[in-house]
């Protein structure tokens, strides 16, 4: 197998496998799966802490039906609401209500100490940090990864609130 192979089935296989644990993280945690923790995100940083299902789609690469099931089952944990624009009815947003904040809250800090520790034991920061170099210039990948900036983050891992040590 050439290496340009070895890698694309490797950063697929590790990605899923990294996924799934941090999911089980904080689904045994808090109750969310990553979906809906990176939903809870994006709501988070978006402003008036508000999306449209489109834009949702977008940021969670999900299909719209996708969006559609995660939403309903954060409304029905209430933690998001919907809500019409008032100029043209046909449009709806995701809300996040004051639950959402406290929930996504809650799981920052833990989310990111796992994501730091399973990294922290197979990488040196000077290993990571030419991950993320190399790892970046993939399509899609270049941009910010500072909370402050973009929620485009490892699974949505930056927190939006700044965590103690």
């Amino acid at each position: 197998m050439d290496h340009a192979v070895a890698s694309w089935v490797r950063l697929l296989r590790g990605h899923a496998a990294l996924r799934r644990l941090v999911s089980t993280q904080l689904q045994a945690n808090h109750g969310l799966t990553v979906s809906e923790y990176e939903a809870l995100l994006l709501l988070e940083e978006a402003d008036g802490h508000r999306l449209r299902g489109v834009d949702l789609v977008a940021g969670l690469a999900l299909t719209p039906s996708g969006v559609t099931r995660l939403l309903d089952r954060l409304r029905k944990l209430g933690l998001v609401e919907r809500a019409t624009c008032e100029g043209d009815a046909r449009v709806a947003y995701a809300v996040l209500l004051d639950a959402g904040h406290a929930r996504v809250r809650q799981a920052a800090c833990g989310h990111v100490a796992a994501i730091r520790a399973v990294f922290a034991e197979r990488y040196t920061d000077i290993e990571l940090g030419q991950l993320a170099e190399l790892l970046g210039r993939l399509p899609g990948a270049s941009g910010s990864v500072c909370p402050a900036e973009s929620t485009a983050s490892i699974a949505g891992a930056a927190p939006p609130v700044p965590c103690s040590d």
